[in-house]
């Protein structure tokens, strides 16, 4: 599957199977938007035409050369350099092609990460929230540090031969269960004397539970964080709302600032949702930056049956939101105080990663969420 797309005077088009990405010149795109599979080049020539005889616009663009304004020799060139593509594998490349080049037999044998759900309890009543607010519908409980610690020797068991190892403390809210958290990391550090493995650590934290304590904690032992801000003062305080009803902005984000202050660039990032009250998210994006952050992510919510989550009808507007951000996002990449956001963060120069094509996130064979009674799942959106 070929999909094409223009933006902003740019050409792209996108082999589905293998992944790759490609910028075009508009001659190019042209012959590939008619393009499911390689025809002959004189077939292609005729569709245009006739599409242009019927008064067709391209992609509505009554900008676009018809395919006339161009010599024979320059269409031809076209054609063989989309011709040259498909023999490198980049484009037209089918389902037996990426069987071939990576088998379901050939992946990982062995468990890279843990999620630990050290708190199915949250301080936080996030209507959107998938866990149920933090209790899983399962009642809320904390991991104790004997099942955490027979996570973690699980882990270290069936990793192989994998030197790097992640654990990633997870909730509900994981400050809940800090003591626990604390225990994890003095258990791994032991077990990477006595087994030549390297922990790595993410917590993920709604910030209301910060300290000086806890921040120096953070800092010196998470080699990652992930902070929940949904963006704007009035976005956040209307969902993420504490037990009684508050909003909890005016107190995490003095926290936060002073936690990625303290981290001296090791990594974090600021992680929001947007719902249906925010489909003008990259207000809320830019915020975050004017906060001082430089690592952000906002994501859609996900599910049904709840007027914040996103419907059908949403979907114009939010395409529209990403396309007018991704221009906004472009120009500000030159400026002094630039700011990397997510999604728009993509590899274009290393081909196509035909193995995330088959392997995906790892979820259920190297990569499992461990829930407080020590039980095991495929991914912590499946607890």
């Amino acid at each position: 599957m070929i999909h094409t797309f223009a933006l902003n005077n740019m050409y792209f088009a996108v082999d589905g199977n293998s992944g790759s990405i490609h910028m075009l010149d508009e001659l190019s795109f042209r012959l590939l938007s008619e393009m499911q599979e390689l025809v002959p080049l004189e077939s292609v020539i005729g569709i245009i035409r006739d599409k242009e005889k019927n008064g067709a616009s391209f992609s509505g663009n009554p900008d676009v050369k018809p395919i006339a304004a161009y010599s024979y020799e320059e269409i031809e060139e076209a054609y063989n350099e989309i011709k040259e593509l498909k023999e490198q594998g980049l484009l037209f490349t089918g389902p037996q092609e990426i069987e071939k080049a990576v088998s379901v037999n050939n992946l990982p044998d062995s468990i890279k990460a843990l999620c630990l759900h050290v708190s199915h309890d949250c301080n936080l009543t996030c209507e959107y929230c998938f866990a149920s607010k933090g209790d899983y519908k399962s009642g809320r409980k904390l991991m104790d540090k004997d099942i955490a610690f027979k996570a973690v020797d699980y882990l270290v068991n069936n990793s192989g031969n994998r030197k790097n190892i992640e654990i990633d403390f997870f909730g509900g809210e994981p400050l809940l269960n800090f003591t626990v958290v604390k225990e994890v990391v003095d258990y791994g550090r032991e077990l990477e004397n006595k087994t030549g493995k390297k922990f790595y650590f993410t917590i993920t934290t709604n910030g209301v539970l910060l300290d000086d304590e806890k921040i120096r904690f953070i800092n010196e032992y998470m080699d990652n964080v992930v902070i929940s801000i949904d963006g704007r003062k009035e976005i956040h305080d209307s969902i993420r709302r504490d037990r009684s009803g508050r909003g909890t902005y005016d107190r995490i984000v003095p926290l936060v600032k002073k936690l990625v202050h303290d981290r001296e660039g090791k990594s974090y990032y600021i992680r929001g949702t947007f719902t249906s009250l925010n489909k003008d998210f990259s207000n809320d994006v830019k915020h975050l930056a004017s906060l001082g952050f430089r690592e952000i992510s906002i994501e859609p919510v996900v599910g049904s049956g709840n007027e914040l989550f996103i419907k059908d009808e949403d979907v114009p507007d939010i395409l529209s939101e990403y396309e007018k951000f991704a221009v906004e996002y472009a120009k500000s990449q030159r400026e002094e105080n630039s700011f990397n956001f997510y999604h728009f963060n993509l590899n274009l120069y290393d081909g196509p990663c035909i193995y995330k094509k088959i392997a995906a996130c790892g979820a259920g064979f190297e990569y499992f969420a461990v829930s407080p009674e020590g039980y095991l799942y495929p991914c912590h959106q499946f607890v």
